[in-house]
């Protein structure tokens, strides 16, 4: 059903760098083929850039996206998210009446829940786009206590989008086979797609020229709780010694102050090491110029199956081989496959330094980059994803509704 009014959900603020890579990219390919409202929601930092706010108001009216940004209101801690969510069950019930919605796309557990409610009222059907496991990665960043009542509130609420949605996508294969196991019934006959954090290849490209220095770097949240901070300390430490001329670059918003209290103990690194905030168009610019870049995720845990690191597509988009660590999502396969990157098998230097030889020795082969651009080109990229979007919607649209 082309140019179908849809309704997109998400928790994330369009203005900033998730809601660029893994939101509008999306949108700005389906917006040709459906009528499209977005809700997000924003943080008072990046409202706060008036420029870029109006530059996003026009584009999305070039596009003939309707976006609605609502303000993101992260305190008191229990309570915001559940006033968070009668707003956005208002809203949505509102847009589904004004616009005629036939489809709503919901980006993670609360605007699934949303949609789900909101849905049943007015027989709209709804995608619950989970991106990861929730519920388990909020256990492991110690912000939710298995067992106890909101954790059970969210596991049935989990339960009970993946048996009403029309559509689920996971980020990864591993995830879905954990949910199989876990939710036989609730998703015997789902249709599921599995769609990973995409980039646009056509931004983060091969660099033009080599940079002869060593510069090993690091992207996005490191204090986020299932960052291996720890992890990425010893990292840096062995590349200190081993390569005393190499550079180190943090390109995050976390707090510059907090992410260098922790290699205080570290002299090595600490006076060579960049911590800094870019712009989402800035950082192609920032990965082309390095040798590598490491991601440490707590791996091994259930939340882990469902991770897809949006930077591992960045990074390899730019040609640049990654140090990471197994049990995380699909990225130990994917390295595997395309001899991509180096697997670290644990925290001690001992074992840092054996992957630092080992990327020393990557780094060495012929071909490495078109490797690593190969392997985002046929796992990651956003005209693949997008399309996977556009099959799902026109599936769920086209089938006769009960």
């Amino acid at each position: 059903m082309k140019n179908a009014p849809t309704l997109y959900l998400t928790r994330n603020g369009l203005l900033e760098p998730l809601g660029q890579s893994q939101v509008f990219s999306y949108l700005r390919g389906l917006s040709r083929d459906y009528r499209v409202t977005l809700i997000t929601y924003e943080k008072d930092t990046d409202w706060a850039d008036k420029a870029f706010v109006e530059k996003m108001k026009r584009e999305c009216e070039s596009l003939g996206i309707r976006w609605l940004p609502q303000r993101f209101r992260p305190h008191p801690k229990v309570i915001a998210p559940a006033l968070s969510m009668i707003r956005m069950a208002w809203l949505t019930h509102r847009e589904v009446k004004a616009q005629n919605v036939q489809l709503i796309h919901a980006r993670s557990y609360i605007p699934a829940a949303v949609a789900m409610l909101v849905g049943r009222w007015n027989g709209v059907p709804f995608i619950f786009d989970m991106r990861a496991l929730w519920p388990e990665e909020l256990i492991t960043a110690g912000r939710l206590r298995r067992g106890s009542l909101l954790h059970r509130a969210i596991v049935e609420t989990e339960r009970a989008c993946l048996r009403s949605a029309a559509g689920v996508v996971s980020l990864t294969n591993a995830a879905v086979e954990y949910l199989q196991r876990i939710y036989p019934v609730e998703l015997e006959g789902q249709r599921i797609s599995v769609i990973p954090t995409c980039a646009d290849l056509e931004k983060f490209t091969l660099s033009e020229g080599k940079n002869e220095q060593i510069e090993i770097g690091c992207l996005g949240t490191v204090l986020s709780g299932w960052f291996k901070l720890d992890w990425l300390v010893n990292f840096l430490a062995v590349v200190a010694e081993r390569a005393p001329e190499a550079k180190m670059m943090l390109t995050t918003r976390d707090d510059p102050e907090k992410v260098r209290a922790a290699f205080k103990d570290e002299q090595g690194i600490i006076d060579r090491l960049d911590v800094a905030s870019r712009a989402s168009g800035q950082v192609p610019a920032v990965l082309q110029h390095q040798t590598a870049s490491v991601m440490f995720y707590a791996g091994g845990e259930v939340s882990e199956l469902g991770r897809s690191p949006t930077r591992m597509a960045e990074i390899l988009g730019c040609g640049i081989p990654v140090v990471a660590n197994d049990g995380v999502g699909d990225v130990a396969g994917i390295i595997r496959k395309y001899r991509v990157g180096v697997l670290v098998e644990g925290a001690s230097k001992e074992q840092m330094a054996a992957a630092w030889d080992e990327l020393v020795a990557l780094l060495a082969e012929p071909g490495l980059a078109d490797r690593c651009r190969q392997a985002a080109e046929e796992v990651f990229s956003l005209s693949a994803g997008t399309e996977a979007y556009r099959a799902l919607y026109s599936d769920i649209l086209d089938a006769p509704r009960p």
